[in-house]
């Protein structure tokens, strides 16, 4: 699988090949905040797979948490593109911003069901995490 995509302004590209590591939706509380309340899905796609192609991303780090994600987005128009998790070496791409959203297919699993709020859906049959699976 190759997968292009990029930022709303299109100030930032980026490329990544291979199988995707997982397909998934996140409903924890801090995907919330970047999707504007919404569940957050996600392929993550080998990190030596993944690199940009034009611009470089923006970074952002809470420096109040242990082991907190990196995230990447654009300075200009503040698209979120990827997030890294400390320990996965993966890039975590925001479907959203793929070239072609259909490539995702649809999620394999729901993470961080302890973060749900009431208007997230989970489709039937879809296996679900209290939090990230072991």
């Amino acid at each position: 699988m190759n997968v292009e995509g990029g930022c709303y302004c299109g100030a930032v590209r980026y490329q990544a090949e291979g199988e995707p590591m997982m397909k998934l939706q996140c409903h924890c509380r801090e995907c919330q905040y970047i999707t504007g309340g919404s569940v957050n899905l996600v392929m993550a796609m080998p990190e030596g797979s993944f690199r940009y192609t034009q611009g470089e991303p923006a970074r952002f780090e809470r420096s109040d948490l242990d082991a907190a994600v990196v995230r990447e987005f654009c300075s200009a128009c503040g698209t979120h593109l990827t997030s890294r998790p400390p320990g996965l070496p993966a890039a975590l791409i925001k479907v959203g911003t793929l070239d072609d959203p259909s490539a995702f297919g649809g999620p394999q699993m729901a993470i961080f069901l302890c973060d749900q709020q009431s208007f997230h859906q989970v489709a039937e049959g879809l296996p679900t995490f209290e939090r990230m699976p072991g």
